[in-house]
């Protein structure tokens, strides 16, 4: 049954704007406000409050004007479903006419209000924001993430084809990954809980097997941080189960059991893990952007390797995390992942308390606290080094508790333990 919102329209026109004007303004494609306008579609409720202001309307009376319709005619129907048709028309419907439903069938698959050029920038924000990551705070990367989500759920009303809708789920995908991993990194748990559950709505819808993946991994991430290791290395080992053959998902699943295993003080399996990650990433070539989120680089192995083998206590660790802060210190163009050098150190100092050089271990710790790069997730890691060296009894760790007073996260209004 068709429709048209007359006096939703009237509205518009007499807020004085334009179809356009309407769509610019609420970031939407100016096909989806004649969708509304024709009762063909229903404004998503997370556009609404700003449909209204635009409007000059309160929420009731815009839904109100989404309510009354005037009810076009429609052809009638017979008992048995089909609709009425002259006896002439009845003759030819398995001719001419079958041909034609063909053709204009396809023609509407094919029709599309969203072009190619919009979904390619769209990947490739995307790919930007996932770079970003290494670099950025979370609460300066997360606003733009969120802003580009709304944009997609806008376009998601929209004419298109069955391939833009897929590439338009799978851009959504990673975006709503993205904004669950800066959610978890600000210890932010219904939200990060809330765009998890969107991304692998979206991988499912789109059958896109390695963010399916990736969300898994995730999980695993934050469970982990929460001290629920046995639950995170369930997660990591169904992400490889799902993770596509040599993908980025299915190594970084990899290295997650392996830093599970190490939180659970089984070192012949953190052993074994980190193994499989090696010889996932021997012949791996170095990506592009290596400071892709979600583009595994072989330089993180030696980074995961030392957070690993410091949590299992191993000796080694600190050949390794020394290596890594080498290796990201001296990139050309200067430090590209900062976040990761303070990893580094953490995991540094680690190892350092367990060789018995507490002095050692608190200046890395400091060096790694007062860079400002130990996001809120990550804080837990730091208060073990600091820890360390305070049992240890040092005059260092006086300024070492002036820097963790100075820098330590403000717990959010979301934030879990």
């Amino acid at each position: 049954m068709g429709s048209k919102r007359v006096r939703f329209a009237q509205r518009r026109k007499a807020a004085g704007l334009s179809q356009e004007k309407l769509a610019e303004r609420l970031m939407v494609e100016r096909s989806t406000v004649v969708r509304w306008e024709s009762g063909a579609t229903e404004p998503q409720p997370w556009i609404r409050p700003a449909l209204a202001a635009a409007l000059n309307v309160t929420a009731d009376e815009l839904q109100t004007l989404l309510d009354e319709a005037v009810i076009l005619p429609v052809p009638s129907v017979s008992r048995d479903g089909e609709a009425a048709l002259s006896p002439h028309r009845r003759a030819t419907i398995d001719g001419q006419d079958a041909e034609m439903a063909a053709i204009e069938l396809a023609r509407r698959i094919e029709a599309s209000d969203v072009s190619d050029s919009t979904l390619c920038r769209l990947e490739q924000v995307a790919d930007q924001m996932a770079m970003a990551y290494a670099r950025t705070p979370p609460k300066e990367l997360l606003p733009q993430v969120r802003r580009h989500l709304a944009y997609i759920n806008a376009l998601v009303d929209a004419r298109m084809t069955l391939t833009h809708r897929r590439q338009l789920l799978v851009t959504g995908g990673w975006l709503a990954l993205l904004a669950a991993t800066l959610h978890i990194d600000l210890r932010q748990g219904e939200a990060a809980r809330a765009w998890l559950r969107t991304a692998e709505q979206m991988a499912g819808q789109a059958g896109h097997a390695e963010i399916a993946a990736w969300c898994l991994e995730t999980r695993a991430w934050n469970v982990l941080t929460a001290g629920s290791y046995r639950e995170a290395l369930e997660l990591s080992q169904r992400a490889q189960a799902v993770a596509p053959a040599g993908s980025s998902a299915l190594i970084q699943a990899t290295a997650q059991e392996g830093r599970a295993w190490a939180r659970m003080g089984a070192a012949p399996e953190t052993r074994s893990s980190l193994a499989r990650v090696n010889r996932l990433v021997s012949n791996l070539p170095t990506p592009d952007n290596p400071e892709h989120h979600y583009r595994y680089d072989p330089a993180k192995a030696i980074s995961y390797t030392a957070t690993t083998l410091s949590w299992v206590g191993d000796s080694a660790a600190e050949g390794f995390a020394r290596t890594a802060i080498h290796e990201l210190e001296s990139e050309p163009g200067g430090v590209s992942r900062p976040r990761r050098v303070a990893s580094a150190r953490l995991d540094l100092g680690l190892a350092l308390l367990a060789a018995g050089r507490p002095d050692e271990a608190s200046s890395e710790a400091l060096a790694a606290v007062i860079s400002g790069r130990i996001v809120p997730s990550n804080w837990w890691r730091a208060v073990e080094v600091f820890q360390g060296v305070a049992q240890a009894g040092l005059p260092e760790v006086t300024e070492l508790r002036d820097a963790f007073e100075a820098h330590r996260p403000k717990r959010s209004k979301d934030s879990v333990a």
